[in-house]
């Protein structure tokens, strides 16, 4: 790094004022558009990343920025005590291209989380059962808040924040044989990612997803199924649980419904939500008539059925290509589910692939500290991906 760059410039700044929870890379964005980025140096990069499959359409898809703007001239913010037409519109289309009768709106996945876990409990507590325990699965990612590192398993998500949240319990991802003892007559809900993205993209099992509803149903349980990373187009299908046959009770979305902009949604059923009763739960934000408005345009873009096959064609052209770094062997294993792939790494490390990355200008993310995570927009064109590819192999091949 230069240290007269504008990029070094701003990040000085940043180390000095922001919480050091975070480890930035070196370049700072000024302009982004489709699945390419500008820094403040005008250095341009091919995204890989999607922002953590949030940039669902991309940077600055035109759609969602006319829907932006024409909300942003109307009004931004209303609050709770009254309600607006985007957050009306959206919900409706949820409702007719899911199982879910009932929406609520929060400002992320995390949020979405905490309004399904106490969905369920409400639902049980209204009909006088003293049903409390969540069961979740090891290496699962739920989000952040208190609630939601409980129901994850990451000691290092843990420490230095006990006590934990009480009452939550974790099976083994994927072992069917252990569900019918996992889930009891004291059990109010199971929270589980058809896909494990912050592992390292381990989809579940078509038997573990089906025999899990099962055991939910017998042992009168609800069925969380936690879609904040897998929805919204990125496995190729609307919502993953699509691909397994089964209707959940419950599923919670964010990332890339809103295409880049904060949003979260939990989707349930009247049955379920109708104890939701005034002050049960809020949110200040939830339901913004910004966020909705582009939230609409995303869904309505991506539900169509030649945009999710062509999700699953450029699945096929990225394993294509990363199939050459398996016979170098610079990957241990590849997996995949619609455009997210985890890349195991033999010898490298993710950071520092991610480091090298940056330097030839492409963005990638990681899961651990030896995989490397793709989750590009949808929208990505093939030139794009051969692109980004042809960068990886200069890095890990030397070529």
């Amino acid at each position: 790094m230069k240290e007269n760059t504008k990029n070094n410039q701003l990040r000085v700044i940043y180390d000095d004022v922001m919480l050091p929870n975070y480890s930035p890379a070196y370049f700072i964005p000024e302009k982004a558009e489709g699945s390419r980025v500008w820094d403040k140096d005008n250095k341009e990069y091919i995204d890989f990343g999607g922002g953590i499959a949030v940039n669902s359409l991309g940077h600055s898809h035109p759609a969602l920025i006319k829907a932006l703007n024409e909300q942003s001239k109307k009004f931004w913010h209303v609050s709770n005590y009254l309600t607006n037409e985007p957050a009306i519109n959206l919900a409706k289309k949820l409702t007719e291209l899911t199982f879910a009768e009932n929406i609520f709106f929060s400002n992320s996945g995390t949020e979405a989380n905490e309004a399904a876990i106490k969905i369920a409990r409400k639902f049980h507590s209204a009909k006088g059962q003293k049903r409390s325990e969540i069961v979740s699965f090891k290496n699962s990612f739920h989000g952040r808040s208190l609630l939601n590192i409980s129901l994850g398993s990451s000691d290092m998500h843990r420490e230095g924040f006990e006590p934990l949240m009480s009452g939550i319990k974790h099976g083994n991802f994927n072992d069917l044989a252990s569900l019918a003892d996992l889930i009891t007559d004291q059990t109010a809900a199971v929270i589980v990612e058809p896909v494990q993205g912050e592992a390292g993209v381990y989809a579940a099992s078509k038997e573990f997803i089906k025999k899990l509803r099962e055991e939910s149903s017998k042992k009168g349980a609800l069925l969380i199924i936690d879609e904040v990373q897998s929805g919204v187009g990125r496995t190729g299908k609307l919502y993953s649980y699509m691909d397994y046959d089964i209707e959940p009770d419950i599923v919670t979305s964010a990332k890339g419904l809103g295409g880049g902009i904060p949003i979260g949604a939990t989707l349930t059923t009247k049955l379920i939500g109708q104890n939701m009763q005034p002050g049960t739960h809020g949110s200040t934000f939830g339901g913004n008539p910004m966020a909705c408005a582009v939230a609409n345009e995303v869904i309505e873009i991506i539900s169509h059925q030649k945009f999710l096959d062509g999700v699953k064609e450029k699945e096929s052209l990225f394993l294509k290509l990363l199939s050459e770094f398996e016979v170098n062997k610079v990957f241990s294993a590849i997996r995949s589910s619609g455009l997210w792939i985890g890349c195991d790494l033999i010898e490298r490390s993710a950071n520092d692939v991610l480091n090298q990355a940056y330097d030839e200008g492409l963005i990638l993310v990681s899961a651990g500290s030896n995989c490397l995570r793709l989750a590009p927009a949808l929208n990505i064109s093939n030139e794009e991906i051969e692109q980004g590819i042809s960068i990886l192999k200069k890095i890990l091949l030397g070529r």
